[in-house]
């Protein structure tokens, strides 16, 4: 079975993609938590699957990695 355009496009789902966004743009982990109202474990898995789906493996690399990613457009 193919993916849809949307997923070839783009390897993060759309939960990662507003957590790695808020994360390149500064946000703390209970900054992005409290602003998704999301639980400190699930944004430690959501992190802990980002980063190697961009090939990164620090929050510093978040921006540059969005920008080099298609179909991810940062705010």
């Amino acid at each position: 079975m193919l993916a849809d355009d949307s997923e070839a496009e783009h390897p993060l789902t759309a939960q990662e993609l507003q957590i790695a966004q808020l994360g390149a743009e500064g946000l703390s982990n209970r900054e992005i938590r409290q602003k998704l109202f999301v639980s400190p474990r699930t944004l430690s898995t959501h992190l802990y699957r980002i980063y190697p789906k961009l090939g990164i493996s620090a929050r510093r690399e978040l921006a540059s990695a969005l920008e080099a990613t298609p179909g991810a457009r940062t705010r």
